[in-house]
């Protein structure tokens, strides 16, 4: 009469296996007409680092619904290595806070994390909420990987402009990327520009 909230949804891998897909939540129901019930579902980023690596044993193959205090007895037989996941590009690369937090975090996001580390530059911010966008850089001992991996930390990056907005509508992406070995004279200038042109200091989130 009343289905749980959230349902972690496996899928059967052969004998007494199966393999974890996704956590989906129930919205609640949208109509009813007396004989079938439809509900609004949406996968949900719960245990997303999980997701086609945990494997756990099913004592019911024919079961297909377990409440959560019996499922919970059920052994973990395996947390394989995620896939690896392609870096995209440098002019592709667009995240949000919960992508940012696990390219920065997840073994699939080695190469990514590689290639973000080759290099410097000039990134954007975008709070989705209202469209305002903050510039900022990645200069001198400090790479890409370096400066996102702050931002995934905390948040803000240590940004004045930024603290006490919540970071879960933010988005990344990369303006412009240099070789290390450039000098800051020359990134400093980039940044200005692109300051100028997205006009963050009077309609964004850059104070200088």
């Amino acid at each position: 009469m009343n289905p749980p909230q959230l349902w972690v949804v496996f899928i059967r891998e052969g004998g007494d296996r199966a393999r974890f897909w996704s956590v989906v939540e129930n919205r609640g129901e949208t109509s009813n007409d007396g004989t079938i019930r439809m509900f609004d579902l949406v996968v949900t980023d719960h245990l997303s680092d999980l997701r086609n690596r945990l494997v756990i044993g099913w004592k019911s193959p024919r079961a297909w619904r377990l409440n959560g205090p019996t499922a919970a007895a059920y052994p973990v037989l395996e947390i394989a290595d995620a896939q690896p996941v392609p870096f995209p590009g440098f002019d592709r690369l667009i995240l949000d806070y919960s992508q940012l937090q696990a390219v920065m975090r997840e073994h699939r996001y080695t190469s990514w994390r590689t290639a973000l580390s080759s290099v410097v530059g000039i990134y954007l911010i975008t709070d989705t909420r209202d469209g305002r966008h903050y510039v900022g850089k990645a200069d001198g001992a400090e790479n890409i990987n370096q400066r996102w991996g702050v931002y995934a930390s905390n948040g803000h990056g240590g940004n004045v402009e930024l603290r006490g907005l919540d970071p879960s509508t933010f988005r990344y992406s990369l303006l412009r990327v240099f070789d290390p070995s450039t000098p800051t004279r020359v990134i400093d200038e980039s940044e200005s520009h692109f300051k100028r042109a997205l006009d963050t200091r009077n309609h964004g989130l850059n104070r200088n």
